[in-house]
C-alpha cells in the first residue's frame, strides 16, 4: 500500500501553481466538455466552425482563442462530406487542423490513439470527439452511472494529463426538462464527471435560433442566444447572459500589478520581494502574506502579461516573476 501524499493548507496556498489554461477565453478551458444537443440541430457544425477557430487562433464570438493543432475525429462523417462543409465555412483552412473519421473505442484502444497523437503533435489544445457514442463499447453492465463515469473518467484524464481540452458531441434526451442540463442523454454519471457542459435547445421547433446554455467547474453561467445562418453555415450570436455579477477589480491586484511591471522581473526569495515591495510603496508586507497574494491573483497577473512562477532549492523556495516584453532579468 502506498503512503497517502498530501500537502498542508498553509503550503498549498503559498504555493503558485499552474494557472487553469482556456482554449477559448471565459468559454472553453483544459478539461473534458460535453456539447449535447438534438439530431440535426447543427452541432457538428459549431463544432467544425470552432476547431477552425482555434486552429486559426481566430476569436469565437468574441471570446479570443489560443491558436494550437486540433483534431477532429468525425466519426458520423465521410471525408467527402467534412470536405463539402469545410468549402462552405472557409477556403483558408491550415494545416494544424487534423480530421479522422475512423477511430478506436474508450477501452480498446482510443485513449492510445489520442496519446500518441498528441505526442506527435505536442501543441495540441483542442481534441472533438463526434459523437461520444461511437467511442464507447457496447455492455451488459447492469449499473449504467458506473459504466457512463467510467467512460467519461479515462478521457477526463488524458485531458487533465496533457492539460488540452476534449470537447464530446452527444444528445439529449426527448423528455424536456426545465434545467436542461437534466436532458443531457444518459446518467449523472456523464455530466457530472465533466468539467464543462454545454446544451444546444432550439428557441422553438422548426426555429434558426437556439440557445446554449454553459455551465462547469472554471466558467460562469451563460446563455447565449444563437442563430444559424444558413447561408454561410455558421451559427452567429445575437446575445448572451451571464448569470453571475462582474466583482469591481481588487484595488490590491491593481497596485500588485504596478509594482510587478516595474521590477519586470524577478527571481529570488518571498523575503527579498517584500523588501522590495516596502522600499516602493514605503509599506511592510509578511513574506508570507505576499506568496499568497501572488497565488491568488496569479490568473489576474496572467492576463495582465505577468507570469509568477516558484521552484525550490535546498536552501529557500524562489519566486521566478516575468513580464512580457522583459529581455533579460538581473535578479
Amino acid at each position: 500500500m502506498e503512503t497517502l501524499k498530501t500537502v498542508d493548507a498553509e503550503t498549498l496556498l503559498t504555493t503558485l501553481l499552474p494557472s487553469t489554461r482556456f482554449i477559448v477565453d471565459r468559454l472553453l478551458p483544459q478539461g473534458l466538455h460535453i456539447l449535447a444537443g438534438a439530431p440535426k440541430i447543427g452541432k457538428s457544425w459549431w463544432a467544425l466552425w470552432l476547431c477552425l477557430c482555434v486552429s486559426k487562433g481566430e476569436s469565437v464570438w468574441g471570446f479570443q482563442t489560443h491558436q494550437g493543432t486540433v483534431l477532429y475525429l468525425c466519426l458520423e462523417d465521410s471525408y467527402s462530406r467534412i470536405q463539402n462543409r469545410l468549402f462552405q465555412l472557409t477556403e483558408d483552412a491550415p494545416s494544424t487542423l487534423h480530421f479522422a473519421n475512423m477511430s478506436d473505442s474508450i477501452g480498446t484502444g482510443l485513449e492510445n490513439q489520442i496519446e500518441e497523437f498528441v505526442q506527435k503533435h505536442p501543441k495540441t489544445t483542442l481534441i472533438v470527439i463526434d459523437t461520444l457514442q461511437k467511442v464507447r463499447k457496447h455492455t451488459s453492465d447492469s449499473n449504467p452511472y458506473a459504466n457512463d463515469y467510467r467512460d467519461i473518467a479515462v478521457l477526463k484524464t488524458l485531458a487533465d494529463k496533457y492539460h488540452i481540452a476534449i470537447l464530446l458531441i452527444h444528445h439529449l434526451r426527448k423528455m424536456n426538462d426545465t434545467d436542461p442540463m437534466n436532458m443531457i442523454s444518459g446518467t449523472t454519471g456523464i455530466s457530472g464527471a465533466t468539467d464543462s457542459n454545454f446544451v444546444l435547445k432550439p428557441d422553438k421547433r422548426g426555429s434558426s435560433q437556439a440557445i446554449l446554455y454553459c455551465t462547469g467547474r472554471d466558467i460562469e453561467y451563460q446563455e447565449l442566444t444563437l442563430e444559424f445562418d444558413t447561408k454561410h453555415y455558421v451559427w452567429n450570436l445575437l446575445s448572451k447572459s451571464e448569470n453571475g455579477q462582474s466583482s469591481a477589480p481588487d484595488p490590491f491586484l491593481m497596485i500588485l500589478s504596478a509594482f510587478l511591471c516595474e521590477l519586470n522581473c524577478f527571481d529570488g526569495t518571498a523575503t527579498e520581494l517584500s523588501r522590495l515591495w516596502e522600499q516602493k510603496t514605503g509599506k511592510q508586507i509578511d513574506p508570507s502574506a505576499l506568496s499568497k497574494k501572488l497565488a491568488k491573483y496569479k490568473s489576474g497577473l496572467a492576463r495582465a502579461g505577468i507570469h509568477c512562477s516558484s521552484s525550490r532549492t535546498r536552501e529557500s523556495r524562489q519566486i521566478h516573476i516575468h513580464c512580457d516584453g522583459s529581455d533579460a532579468c538581473d535578479g
